[in-house]
């Protein structure tokens, strides 16, 4: 089974690549913001706790997040793996992300973290802004707040996984093809 956390900051160009391993390798796709989203829609238990939250405009509890996505592992359990896409964000959620896998003797495989320099992402972002409509990415000095936020809170978690010999860093400057190949290649050698 192959654990894949995908990693890098706003606009690096998770989304496009985790499109692109899902369909080669028919992994199960694990984003803390479409599970809460399903999990509110069909009213379940976390859906209706982690709805506390968000009305307030309050981040949802990483206990709340983590018992969402073990459901989805649950559900899941017998796949080809998982692709974490913005989880973790923390080392405190990497270690519970961990915890939780070994309730299944699973961990993660390997963290695959796209490189992109802030100058090239604030261009994304504000070009992704401009044709998507998302707000957050229409405004350079909220852009570059986001940038100190992962800087500060996210980036650390290069480190925990790097410790644990699961850590390859990949140019996200290359063109789309040239970044899935390379991500391929890594994910190729893991057993």
């Amino acid at each position: 089974m192959k654990n894949i956390v995908l990693f890098g900051p706003p606009g690096a160009g998770k989304g496009t690549q985790s499109e692109k391993l899902i369909e080669k390798y028919n992994l199960i796709h694990i984003s803390t913001g479409d599970i809460l989203r399903a999990e509110r829609a069909a009213g379940t238990h976390l859906g209706i706790k982690a709805n506390q939250y968000i009305v307030k405009g309050e981040l949802v509890p990483d206990d709340v997040v983590i018992g969402m996505v073990k459901n989805k592992i649950k559900e899941n359990i017998n796949s080809n793996g998982f692709i974490y896409d913005g989880f973790p964000r923390t080392i405190a959620q990497a270690k519970a992300l961990d915890q939780l896998l070994a309730e299944f003797n699973i961990s993660i495989s390997k963290m695959l973290a796209l490189e992109v320099n802030e100058d090239e992402l604030t261009k994304r972002l504000l070009l992704r802004g401009k044709t998507s409509g998302r707000a957050d990415d229409q405004n350079e000095s909220t852009i570059r707040n986001r940038f100190k936020v992962y800087n500060n809170e996210t980036l650390p978690l290069i480190d925990f996984y790097r410790n644990q010999g699961k850590f390859a860093g990949i140019n996200g400057l290359n063109s789309i093809d040239g970044v899935f190949s390379d991500l391929c290649d890594n994910i190729d050698k893991i057993n």
